[in-house]
């Protein structure tokens, strides 16, 4: 993944403007987190499973989704509105509405027919005003039981439609939620890392490991 300088211009020379990006032998450019370009790209010997099941989906989001909002319930305006160490023109606020926004693209992707960059600046615009922790929290509600009905609904037309995604490629949205909800679970944890750290705050009812479990996630935080 480049992140200096002199890769991004690198990148640019190249035409291209997206991050993360892959470059194989300076010839195959894998744009994105692409598992079933990379895997085989990298001769990676892993299998990744992204079928996804959606009463174990919906379960999964229903956990992951109610414990940000009790988090965000929690937590004052002001420290809402704290910066990140580790990415300075981000708030707790943005990361958390980061967490809720994504699972909503990635749901809304089978009428959209796409979750792109595009589709997540668009996001950040349209949910720019939502700032105190109550606008926060009662988007999030939103997003949780809209996510819980969509995935209970049966409907496999939705769920089987392919979209070009950042996060995956060419993948079903079945898929796509099913990478989503490993990347906010991750940005979950970072969450309650800096809530605990940088805040001094201890949650009350905090995700376990437990509620988590086999939910896919980095071992390293950042």
């Amino acid at each position: 993944m480049a992140t200096d300088e002199a890769a991004r211009e690198y990148l640019k020379s190249r035409g291209i403007s997206s991050l993360p990006v892959t470059i194989i032998d300076d010839d195959e450019v894998i744009i994105g987190y692409y598992p079933k370009k990379l895997i085989p790209a990298l001769q990676l010997d892993v299998q990744v499973d992204l079928s996804g099941k959606t009463l174990w989906l919906a379960e999964k989001y229903d956990t992951m989704l109610g414990a940000t909002v009790r988090a965000i319930r929690q937590l004052s305006n002001e420290q809402l509105q704290q910066h990140l160490p580790w990415r300075e023109r981000w708030t707790l606020r943005d990361l958390m509405m980061h967490v809720l926004s994504f699972p909503e693209l990635a749901c809304l992707s089978h009428q959209h027919g796409s979750m792109s960059t595009d589709d997540m600046q668009a996001s950040n615009t349209r949910l720019k005003t939502l700032q105190t922790s109550e606008e926060v929290a009662a988007y999030g509600e939103g997003v949780r039981q809209h996510l819980i009905a969509f995935l209970q609904s049966n409907d496999t037309a939705a769920f089987d439609r392919v979209v070009p995604a950042h996060y995956g490629g060419e993948v079903t949205v079945l898929e796509l939620l099913t990478i989503i909800l490993s990347h906010s679970t991750h940005h979950l944890k970072q969450a309650y890392w800096f809530i605990d750290h940088e805040l001094g705050t201890s949650l009350v009812n905090p995700a376990t490991d437990e509620d988590l479990e086999g939910i896919a996630t980095p071992a390293a935080l950042f």
